[in-house]
């Protein structure tokens, strides 16, 4: 599967797994895509390009089934060094988009087209501190850009504010309907904000699932964010 071209102009609300239950994870995707969740989030982390270590393509090849049978689409964001050994892997995994980072990719051109090349939505993905003349170029190749809005690595991070800045730049350079994905410490006192930046899909992991009510959260945010909700 790949993420369908409407779905890029779309406002969504991606519930981030990192900040689920790992035990109860088939449970807990469930909860969301029943309360309308149309994408999820699988962070890929791999200890050495950031300083944790979370899931990979055994446990998103279980689980990718799991959202596609609840009518929904798999975006993992890799967080990995040379992710361009591991492409077909998450392919091979269920992913609908694959996201990588500017900051590991030295050849990027090549790597974002090779996931497209793959059938797979390509995401460009880039941390607080890299400037976005870095990636003016790579953007004409990316399908959606990710900006991290914590420094990447763990959940339950506070939201940096200047990057909303950075969500205007990149929204100014996209052409129209194209997505600006953000990442990272979203929640229902920063949501609304990062949308007036210009952001439409938003991660949010620690505001959806910490609270004991994940499908109440996610609906919350979405009515914030003005965001699409699947009729179940």
């Amino acid at each position: 599967m790949t993420i369908p071209a409407g779905a890029y102009g779309e406002r969504l609300v991606l519930p981030s797994l990192l900040s689920a239950d790992f035990g109860r994870l088939a449970e807990e995707i469930a909860v969301v895509t029943d309360a309308g969740a149309r994408m999820l989030h699988m962070d890929v982390m791999d200890g050495h390009f950031v300083p944790n270590i979370t899931i990979g393509m055994p446990v998103i090849a279980a689980l990718s089934p799991v959202v596609h049978a609840a009518g929904a689409l798999v975006d993992v964001h890799l967080m990995i060094a040379e992710p361009d050994r591991y492409l077909k892997d998450f392919v091979s995994a269920g992913a609908d988009g694959l996201s990588v980072h500017i900051e590991t990719c030295p050849h990027i051109h090549r790597t974002l087209c090779q996931i497209k090349e793959l059938g797979l939505a390509a995401g460009l993905v880039l941390n607080p501190g890299t400037d976005v003349s870095l990636v003016r170029e790579a953007l004409k190749f990316a399908d959606y850009v990710l900006v991290m809005s914590v420094n990447p690595g763990f959940g339950g991070q506070s939201f940096i504010p200047e990057v909303l800045e950075k969500v205007k730049a990149i929204r100014d350079l996209l052409p129209e309907g194209a997505a600006v994905e953000i990442d990272g410490g979203i929640d229902a006192s920063t949501i609304e904000s990062a949308a007036e930046a210009g952001a439409n899909w938003f991660v949010a992991g620690s505001a959806v699932y910490s609270g004991g009510d994940a499908a109440g959260e996610y609906r919350r945010l979405a009515g914030l964010a003005g965001a699409f909700v699947r009729a179940r």
